[in-house]
């Protein structure tokens, strides 16, 4: 939680900075979805790009984004704030100081739902000095985007700095329906303001706001190879990416927005000691209008292309405390922190088209007025549509924390030893009052309005030994815990509260430098216990007749879905290794590769099944589970070269990213079909620029830059999944895409 040296910390961290993201084109977190950050594995849920899946070391996964009372296992921190939603974080970047992956848990310092580690952000700071940068650019798929970054001048102790970001592209998808969206597209705004007073050396407040605007449409979803439903001839299979969907259907861009005020205070009191507020109160909304016709089962005049509507309504508050300094031969940080959140959620669902009766055209449906009459915090989407589900949150979190590391004067100060210890209280609130477009029923079948409380207090320990081998060497040993909070499941009729799981991992690792510091080799290798991990299973819904008996009828049932702790021990193990090396002057290579192996306990779902003749069964066979989104290897390389001239500086980035494909789903779909992994990929990415231009007499510098990314246009599954009815389903990793871009600093 403080500055330090990467190479003096004893963790496994990787770590970006601004200039890196930029040679990337890294403009949000979802352009990480094909990797260039190592060890953190970034998902759409869904096809919905606005709502993102972290996890890092195959730890961390929430794969129902839409859970109000239900929380990541990987924390987002942006300039020391949490955020505690998935949705918004595609959200544009600002001007980003550094990008770090902390792999965890981090559960400590951190605190909750840090299992897997955390992604701290932090954003450049003013500088009290002028400074000007204006960019525009221009690319494929009707790109466009532009940026602003003013400081200005300090005047009497305050400085300003206002960052601004505007981009967008058309879909890489064409959509045939007029007036409709297309897949794929975007479109993100956003301000980032901050204003620094500095009356003293020792004293900084920095206040900060900033407001986004993202629209963004459903990713497309391919039938790449046919089960056993018969497809219309409108819908064929397409075994390989399309630049125009089979079939137009009702689409209009997900709409996300969001703002926040943060204030942080820091005053070094003297060299021993310094104190940190963090205030923070944040807002978001996201719709969700999600659409896809992949695998529609053809039947004459049959109803097809699931409209898959959802709003979220958040807002947060938090203050954290911090006081952390240098005392004889102890360096320490205590801290506490309060956090609030209210969650509100809806969502809807109804087919959008109907075949003809031949399967070779498509109508859109009508809907009617089959609302049921339920009182909803948030407006309805769709007010002639179903209400599938609606509920609402407030949770609560406190914690106290401590970390202190002593250099024992011995063996010439190189030994390290490092104990830290975290209190955290939990709770929860919740109610589900719409199911099915009714009031839901409780257990003695009675229409009820369903709520769940409950609290979780824990304690989160740590203890590392770092050795300086040499002065260019460390060798460190590290425990640790993190968990991942519990709560419940919106799409549960029951509504039952579950548990947190937890994650308690042994690290040990090398972090060394050689060759006169132009070469550094880093690698950790780890092993941990993954226990009370949260899974979902399908929960039968049933309905009776006046004497009470369960309906069989076809029509009768709907699955539903409940989230349980399931019993065992899961294994969580790796290896990571970082490796950097400047061979000659100006010239950078790269290279990073991660192991990740992770064992859940198989389970045996506990939800009781319905056979006529023998009443209610329960299975008694395990399910086995599979961790989703979590390669077993993954590789990034980069290259950079910069050369100045006398009139401009050359520079240069190429970088590959690959893995070996992951689950994206965590089961077998049947007893007779085995779930299958993405398709490895590997894709590349470049940037070429001409710097530090000079405009005449002005001081302004120029900058022209080419860039691209899936530069071979590489083309592959990152999302697979198989059935016996719809058969291969899965999305493809964008099509190659590229642009120009200028910029003027001053």
């Amino acid at each position: 939680r403080s500055e330090t040296n990467l190479q003096k910390t004893p963790i496994s961290i990787s770590a970006l900075s601004g200039e890196e993201l930029e040679d990337r084109h890294v403009q949000s977190l979802a352009d990480l979805v094909t990797g260039g950050a190592p060890g953190l594995r970034v998902m759409p849920y869904a096809s919905r790009p606005f709502s993102l899946i972290l996890n890092i070391r195959g730890v961390g996964v929430m794969i129902d984004t839409n859970q109000p009372a239900r929380d990541p296992g990987v924390g987002v921190y942006i300039d020391g704030v949490y955020l505690g939603r998935p949705q918004g974080l595609n959200a544009a970047l600002y001007d980003v100081q550094s990008f770090e992956v902390l792999k965890g848990p981090q559960g400590t310092l951190f605190g909750r739902n840090t299992e897997g580690g955390a992604l701290n952000i932090t954003s450049k700071k003013p500088t009290g000095e002028f400074h000007l940068e204006v960019g525009a650019g221009l690319g494929n798929f009707g790109r466009y985007e532009s940026e602003l970054h003013l400081d200005l001048p300090e005047y009497r102790d305050v400085s300003i700095k206002l960052d601004g970001v505007i981009t967008g592209r058309d879909g890489v998808v064409k959509n045939p329906m007029a007036g409709a969206s297309d897949f794929g597209a975007i479109e993100r705004r956003g301000v980032h303001a901050q204003v620094q007073w500095r009356p003293t050396d020792d004293f900084t407040a920095n206040y900060s706001f900033d407001t986004s605007h993202d629209e963004s449409s459903t990713l497309y979803s391919y039938n790449v190879k046919a089960g056993s439903n018969k497809l219309a001839p409108l819908t064929p299979v397409l075994p390989n990416r399309v630049k125009t969907a089979s079939v137009g259907i009702p689409l209009q861009p997900s709409v996300g927005t969001q703002s926040g005020h943060a204030l942080t205070l820091k005053w070094e009191v003297s060299p021993a000691l310094t104190l940190k507020s963090i205030s923070s109160y944040r807002e978001l909304t996201q719709t969700q209008f999600s659409n896809s016709s992949s695998g529609a089962v053809f039947t004459p005049n049959g109803q097809f292309a699931r409209y898959s509507l959802a709003e979220f309504v958040q807002d947060q508050y938090s203050q954290e405390f911090q006081a952390l300094g240098e005392v004889d031969l102890f360096k320490y940080v205590v801290g506490a922190l309060a956090y609030h959140e209210n969650v509100d959620d809806m969502a809807q669902t109804y087919n959008s088209l109907q075949f003809n009766a031949t399967g070779t055209a498509a109508t859109p449906l009508p809907l009617g007025p089959n609302v049921a009459p339920i009182a909803i915090d948030i407006p309805i989407l769709f007010p002639t549509a179903p209400i599938d589900r609606a509920s609402r949150v407030a949770a609560d979190s406190y914690g106290v924390y401590g970390q202190l590391t002593w250099t024992p004067p011995i063996f010439n100060d190189i030994v390290h030893l490092t104990g830290g210890l975290r209190w955290t209280k939990d709770k929860k609130d919740g109610e589900l009052y719409v199911v099915n477009n009714a009031l839901p029923i409780n257990q003695f079948g009675k229409p009820v309005v369903l709520g769940f409380s409950k609290s979780w207090s824990r304690i989160d320990p740590m203890i590392t030994v770092a050795v300086d081998v040499t002065p260019d060497i460390q060798a460190y040993g590290k425990w640790s815990t993190g968990y991942k909070s519990g709560g419940a499941n919106s799409r549960s009729l029951s509504y039952q509260a579950f548990d947190p799981e937890e994650v308690s991992m042994f690290e040990i690792g090398a972090k060394t430098q050689f060759l006169d510091n132009r070469a550094r080799l880093n690698i950790a290798a780890y092993t941990g216990e993954y226990t009370d991990v949260q899974v979902d299973f399908s929960a039968p819904y049933y309905s009776y007749d006046a004497n009470g008996n369960i309906i069989t009828g076809a029509t009768t049932t709907r699955t539903t879905t409940d989230t349980v702790n399931i019993p065992g021990k899961g294994r969580v193990s790796g290896v990571e290794t970082d490796f950097t090396l400047i061979p000659m002057e100006g010239l950078t290579l790269s290279a990073s590769y991660t192991y990740a192996y992770v064992h859940l306990a198989p389970t045996i779902n506990p939800f009781p099944t319905f056979v006529p003749g023998v009443g209610m069964v329960v299975p008694t066979t395990p399910t086995v589970i599979y961790q989703e989104y979590t390669p077993e290897h993954a590789a990034n390389l980069a290259v950079d070269y910069v050369r100045p001239f006398e009139t401009f500086t050359l520079r240069t980035h190429f970088d590959g990213n690959w893995d070996s494909g992951s689950y994206a789903t965590d089961r077998d779909p049947g007893p007779t079909l085995k779930a299958i992994k993405s398709e490895p990929g590997l894709v590349f990415n470049g940037r070429i620029s001409l710097a530090d231009i000079q405009l005449a007499d002005s001081g302004a510098r120029l900058s022209v830059s080419l860039w691209g990314r899936n530069l071979f246009n590489k083309e592959y599954l990152y999302s697979r999944n198989i059935s016996l009815t719809t058969g291969i389903t899965g999305s493809f990793n964008e099509p190659r895409t590229f642009g120009l871009e200028a910029k003027v600093k001053m």
